[in-house]
C-alpha cells in the first residue's frame, strides 16, 4: 500500500512538471531596450491634415525665398594675408608687420605692392564703396591703439585712393584700436593677427 502511494505521488509530480513546466527563467533571444523603450500597445496620435494650427492663417505669406551668406576665409600659411569671401563682400586683411614698422604708422618697402594688389581686386569687382579698417593688438594703452589703427587704415587709404584714382569711389576708413580681435590676445601669435588693417568692399552685383 505503501509503495503505490510513493509511486502515484511521483507520477503525480511528473505529470505536473510536464502539463505547467518549471520555475526556471528563460533568457530572451536579443537584449531588450532601456526601461520606458518599450513600444506602446496603443496606436500613435493621428495627426488630422485639416488642423488649423497646421496651417498658414487667412492672409499670411511665407516669406521669400533667401540664399544664407555663405563665407570663405582662406588665409596665406605665414598669416601675412587673409581674405574672406561672402555672397556679397570681400574683406583684404594684411597684418601690420607686412605694412608697418613696430609701433608706426609708416608704410614700409613691401607694403605698396601689397595694397596694389588689394586696388587691383577693387576694380575686378568693380566697386564704388570702399572700407578700409585698422586695428591693433589689447597691449598698450586703448587710446594708443585707437590713434594708431586710424593713422594705419589712413595710410592705406592713402595709397589705394592714388593707385585707384577714380573721383566715384566712396571710402569709409575707421580706427578700431583693439575692438574686434579675430584671434587670442593671450598670444603673441594671436596678437599678430589682430594687428591688421582690412580692406572689405562689395563684390560685383553685391
Amino acid at each position: 500500500m505503501t509503495s503505490n502511494l510513493r509511486l502515484a505521488t511521483v507520477l503525480s509530480v511528473l505529470l505536473t512538471t510536464t502539463l505547467y513546466g518549471t520555475g526556471t527563467a528563460q533568457a530572451d533571444d536579443e537584449p531588450g531596450g532601456p526601461p520606458g523603450t518599450e513600444p506602446a500597445a496603443s496606436a500613435p496620435v493621428e495627426v488630422d491634415p485639416n488642423d488649423p494650427d497646421l496651417k498658414l492663417p487667412d492672409g499670411a505669406t511665407l516669406a521669400q525665398a533667401k540664399v544664407l551668406d555663405i563665407k570663405s576665409i582662406v588665409e596665406e600659411q605665414g598669416g601675412d594675408e587673409r581674405r574672406e569671401d561672402t555672397n556679397t563682400s570681400v574683406t583684404l586683411a594684411l597684418q601690420a608687420e607686412v605694412l608697418f614698422g613696430k609701433d608706426s604708422a609708416k608704410l614700409g618697402a613691401e607694403a605698396k605692392s601689397r595694397i596694389t594688389g588689394i586696388a587691383d581686386e577693387i576694380k575686378t569687382q568693380n566697386a564704388s564703396r570702399v572700407r578700409v579698417f585698422g586695428f591693433t593688438d589689447d597691449l598698450g594703452s586703448s587710446s594708443h591703439g585707437d590713434t594708431l589703427s586710424k593713422k594705419r587704415a589712413n595710410a592705406v587709404h592713402d595709397v589705394l585712393s592714388q593707385t585707384l584714382n577714380d573721383a566715384d569711389i566712396t571710402y569709409e576708413v575707421r580706427g578700431y584700436g583693439e575692438q574686434y580681435p579675430i584671434a587670442d590676445n593671450a598670444t603673441e601669435a594671436g596678437r599678430k593677427k589682430n594687428r591688421r588693417v582690412e580692406v572689405s568692399f562689395p563684390r560685383s552685383g553685391g
